[in-house]
């Protein structure tokens, strides 16, 4: 690519064409990369969920983010925050695997308290905490707890990147 020419997708919007990897990091051109989420697809809430989960228990909780994106764009209004919160679980997923443990861990908390007072707001609750709904079977106060200790420990002074399939948190646990 030279500095005249901007990678284009097929609506003639700026995308970078270049292969991503596993963690949605960009690579040479004509390297072997991940194929990348579609973008701007319309899914049920179940299907989101599912591919979610397949992407993160593959190790990749960067095309996880993009396809949770997807839903908080083309969801309805009341559900946009649910969505947001599950993408900032996935991208600080993402951060802490390639590195990032300070962004990482700073977005897993982000994406726990986005969750926690979408719960509180009446919309989406857990039994026994919040209330009788669970929305779409998802376990939100897992959830919260899995990114406050993920997080936690990321801090720590001596951290290390984290493996991405091995911290995958579960979505809905009865589905496991």
């Amino acid at each position: 690519m030279d500095e005249t020419h901007r990678d284009r997708d097929a609506e003639g919007r700026a995308r970078n064409a270049r292969p991503r990897d596993g963690l949605g990091r960009p690579l040479p051109y004509g390297t072997p990369g991940v194929e990348r989420q579609p973008e701007g697809v319309i899914r049920s809430p179940d299907e989101t969920l599912r591919e979610a989960q397949r992407l993160l228990d593959a190790g990749m909780p960067f095309h996880a983010h993009e396809v949770f994106e997807d839903a908080w764009k083309s969801g309805p209004e009341e559900e946009r925050e649910l969505w947001r919160g599950l993408a900032q679980l996935a991208v600080g997923l993402t951060h802490t695997a390639r590195g990032n443990t300070t962004g990482g861990a700073r977005l897993l908390r982000r994406g726990a308290t986005a969750l926690g007072e979408c719960a509180r707001s009446g919309g989406f609750v857990e039994p026994g905490e919040f209330g009788d709904a669970v929305p779409y079977g998802i376990g939100v106060s897992g959830l919260i707890d899995w990114a406050q200790e993920l997080a936690g420990r990321v801090e720590a002074a001596d951290a290390q990147p984290v493996d991405a399939a091995e911290e995958a948190p579960c979505l809905r646990p009865e589905r496991r």
